[in-house]
């Protein structure tokens, strides 16, 4: 009896940054958006397309963590807008991103 082994290749389109809530401070350290602005601007800044339930599932998230805050509008869309504390957490989490890069580079020049 033989056997068949299979490989399997996998093309994987990936940015090192994919985490929604991540995405979603980045966009509102710019200005209030409204979520199909939240959307486009992510899709131009990081390549990503939000779905409408990963987003509305992440400003949750933010809203409930205090990092995000609806605007009043008198329009039917809903802005929102990074405060403080989303702010710090948006510059910690840069930091650390940055603190991976450095070291990914400088061991690139090493290898």
């Amino acid at each position: 009896m033989s056997r068949q082994y299979y490989t399997y290749r996998y093309t994987v389109n990936c940015n090192i940054v994919t985490d929604p809530q991540l995405l979603i401070l980045a966009s509102l350290a710019d200005g209030e958006k409204h979520g199909y602005a939240i959307i486009e601007d992510v899709a131009r800044f990081a390549g990503i397309r939000l779905g409408a339930g990963t987003l509305y599932g992440a400003v949750t998230r933010l809203e409930e963590r205090g990092w995000i805050r609806r605007v009043d509008s008198e329009d039917r869309r809903k802005p929102y807008r990074i405060t403080g504390a989303g702010e710090r957490h948006l510059e910690e989490q840069m930091a650390g991103l940055e603190r991976v890069v450095k070291t990914a580079q400088r061991r690139l020049r090493h290898a």
